[in-house]
């Protein structure tokens, strides 16, 4: 494993700090502003839906809340700029995940890895250049790294890519479902409207998604390709963007796409903007001239004891295992992972599957023999009610929630939940979803067990 402290230049793994602090404080301020302030999914007034086993994330009251996400900006803008960069990835990576976590129902793959990235950018030297720390001798500047941060970095990239390819391989998506069902709904677009109303363009996207995460990785890695597999990651990542509009993911993922380029590729950039920009040599000669007064600086990485090199190449086999692992483990459920959404999340299966559903709950005072039907709307957000319907863990959690709220209205202790949902994925027709006579309330969630009352997905 030697290859992983070769000597490397810095100026990629830079590139990448900057981009990450930029798509950090734009998604953070997306966050606060549209989830927060205008769909308020943050109110500890509300019902929100945890992660199970991660109920202690609690959302805190107002002005607090705001405060939080304003402190949140502000270590983004420090990560971007190097300045107290340790601090501020540090307090990123943990109030970042602490708002993942907050709302089971916004769970999006791009923000499972940023947070995963969070955590990395801390113990990477990204600082010890081109830095507001390295330039005030906070720190020691370095031209050159090992080579294992950005190996990790492109390590991710390609877990991400490889297995979002794979997941793609099964009969649904192979028949050019759910894009057949999504695109026609995007019709009205400007200009592309049209277009995207046209069946041929959903095969086109979907053996072209499966090509494009399987082989963009491989093609990057050989430099008579990787023009070619760039371009073809950016029309991908752009067509997402202008159909889909799904965040910061595209601009991530080229980000990281972009590091197997070579370490020093945004020096080639920068030298080639230097001859066509004044500003970006007028930028240039400042750094220069404000590098020159910095107290130290090295031209070869810092030296690695043999003990923290066996602590790191460990560090980093554990992590790539859990990461080529995790995506597998909807193996272990019964029925296709689209219907039962077991193994579903943190596993890479981005935009597979297109499922509606409809149904309420049925709460019985078992001493009185009272019976209340409840619709999900009644308490929870549309979004959170449209997400609860066709997700068994949350028709469980809210089961157990509506118990809660129940035994304390009738004040009693022996209260009965039964969903009643119908779900229908893609194609198919509606049919029952769960079991209608489990009393939610007597179940355990069982992370490693498939549900027996989630009902098997029909055959058409």
């Amino acid at each position: 494993m030697n290859f992983l402290f070769t000597k490397k230049h810095i100026a990629s793994l830079v590139f990448f700090r900057i981009v990450f602090g930029i798509l950090a404080f734009l998604d953070v301020l997306v966050t606060w502003i549209y989830y927060h302030f205008k769909k308020n999914a943050f109110d500890p007034e509300n019902y929100q839906f945890k992660y199970i086993g991660l109920e202690w994330a609690q959302a805190i009251p107002e002005p607090f809340m705001s405060i939080f996400f304003f402190c949140l900006c502000l270590s983004a803008i420090g990560i971007c700029l190097g300045y107290h960069y340790k601090i501020c990835a540090s307090f990123f990576a943990l109030g970042f995940t602490y708002v993942f976590l907050l709302e089971k129902c916004n769970y999006l793959n791009h923000a499972y890895l940023f947070c995963l990235l969070s955590f990395m950018m801390v113990l990477f030297p990204a600082h010890k250049a081109f830095s507001i720390d390295s330039l005030r001798g906070r720190v020691k500047s370095q031209d050159f790294i090992a080579y294992w941060p950005i190996f990790t970095l492109q390590f991710s990239m390609a877990i991400v890519y490889i297995f979002g390819g794979i997941a793609k391989i099964n009969s649904d998506w192979l028949n050019a479902y759910p894009l057949k069902i999504w695109l026609p709904y995007k019709r009205d677009y400007f200009l592309i409207g049209p277009i995207l109303e046209q069946e041929w363009l959903a095969w086109f996207m979907s053996y072209g998604g499966i090509l494009h995460d399987l082989l963009i990785i491989p093609l990057m890695m050989f430099k008579k390709t990787r023009w070619f597999a760039f371009g073809c990651a950016l029309t991908f990542h752009l067509m997402n963007t202008a159909i889909f509009q799904i965040g910061i993911f595209p601009w991530l993922s080229l980000a990281l796409t972009a590091l197997f380029f070579g370490s020093s590729f945004p020096l080639s950039l920068n030298k080639y903007l230097k001859e066509k920009l004044a500003l970006v040599r007028k930028w240039n000669l400042s750094y220069i001239k404000a590098h020159r007064k910095s107290r130290l600086h090295l031209n070869k990485p810092t030296y690695i004891p043999s003990k923290r090199k066996a602590f790191i190449t460990f560090s980093l086999f554990v992590f790539c295992l859990i990461m080529m692992l995790n995506p597998l483990r909807h193996h272990f459920f019964e029925g296709p992972v689209s219907w039962t959404e077991e193994g579903h999340r943190f596993s890479w299966r981005m935009m597979l599957r297109g499922k509606m559903a409809y149904g309420h709950f049925l709460v019985k005072n078992n001493h009185s023999q009272e019976e209340v039907k409840v619709k999900a709307r009644d308490h929870l957000s549309k979004k959170q009610a449209r997400k609860c319907l066709t997700h068994p863990d949350m028709i469980w959690q809210f089961g157990n929630y509506l118990g809660e709220i129940y035994r304390d209205k009738w004040d009693t202790d022996s209260v009965s939940v039964y969903p009643v949902v119908k779900a229908k994925l893609h194609f198919r027709k509606y049919q029952e979803y769960v079991d209608p006579n489990t009393d939610l309330t007597k179940e355990d969630w069982k992370h490693f067990e498939s549900a027996d009352w989630i009902r098997k997905l029909k055959k058409e």
